[in-house]
């Protein structure tokens, strides 16, 4: 009987340990990208996008050819999953042709049915629920910036959305400090929210939520904020930009903690969510950030489809 294949998710199928190996890894991977150039020769990631994209597929497609392999693109309405061909038979077909497969699609139960059935890999690319391939990323970057996670205070201002709900279990995995600031009707999902919190329980991390932004920021060792109006929201665009008055992260809210470094998972709408100043400015650490989902999804790529006897 084949393996059982291992996937990702939410995150939480990594144990704090396994995470800080694949950390360990990407930046190694970073270093010294030629002595891993054949690490998935001959193997082919099919990349399902049901979303626009632009560093997901970019990051996955590079990748896979720096690593030796192949990335196929495949766009879900051009797929027979567009005219009403069950996922589960998409995810049997597809593994009998690829060793990976990445989807980057609206519900979280869609990439849930995928691994289900599929006898290879299954990576989320993102969901409306979990972006997991982002906090890789992240987590890379900020400790490139402090050489530590662990006691770390990370403040996210924005909506209680996919990013605050990977943010929680990246930090609580690590061992971070993780502060959502989000309006009241923007909070994330409950049951996300106390998994965090027992996770964290067991690595030291504080997971909290709180609707107020002036104060939130003080002693942050890292601001985040993403979009506030994300993709399938855009009906609501105007109602977001009045409920989230006030939740810019500025130069005024940065200044309540000096020492802290900016992050954004992009794209970003200057003047709403972030102010020009702030993300062009010197603690900004986004372009850093977006290169890392190369080095991380490499790292994730070759834990998850690479030769387990090397």
């Amino acid at each position: 009987m084949a393996p059982t294949p291992r996937h990702l998710l939410t995150l939480e199928e990594f144990s704090p340990k396994e995470l800080s190996a694949l950390l360990a890894l990407a930046a190694k991977m970073k270093r010294t990208p030629a002595k891993y150039r054949k690490a998935l020769d001959g193997q082919c990631l099919a990349m399902i996008f049901d979303k626009s994209s632009t560093r997901t597929r970019v990051s996955f497609d590079v990748g896979m050819t720096q690593l030796g392999g192949k990335a196929l693109l495949l766009n879900g309405g051009e797929m027979q999953l567009g005219r009403g061909e069950p996922i589960s038979d998409t995810a049997k077909v597809l593994s009998r042709y690829v060793q990976g497969i990445m989807i980057r699609t609206f519900a979280h139960s869609m990439v849930e049915k995928l691994a289900e059935y599929a006898s290879v890999p299954v990576i989320n690319g993102l969901t409306d629920s979990h972006h997991p391939c982002q906090v890789l990323a992240d987590l890379q970057t900020i400790l490139e910036s402090f050489k530590k996670l662990k006691g770390l205070q990370l403040v996210y201002v924005g909506d209680g959305n996919n990013m605050a709900h990977s943010l929680m279990i990246g930090a609580a995995k690590t061992g971070m400090h993780c502060r959502i600031v989000c309006p009241g009707n923007y909070q994330p999902d409950v049951a996300i929210l106390k998994s965090a919190q027992a996770e964290g329980k067991k690595t030291g991390s504080r997971i909290e939520v709180t609707r107020e932004v002036r104060g939130s920021v003080r002693g942050a060792d890292v601001v985040y904020t993403d979009v506030w109006t994300s993709m399938g929201q855009e009906a609501e665009k105007n109602k977001r930009l009045e409920d989230f008055r006030g939740f810019e992260v500025d130069e005024k809210l940065m200044a309540e903690s000096p020492k802290a470094i900016f992050l954004h998972c992009l794209p970003a709408h200057r003047g709403e969510e972030v102010s020009a100043g702030v993300i062009d400015g010197k603690r900004s650490r986004v372009w850093d950030q977006a290169e890392n989902r190369l080095h991380a999804q490499k790292a994730l790529l070759v834990t998850l489809m690479g030769d387990k006897k090397n």
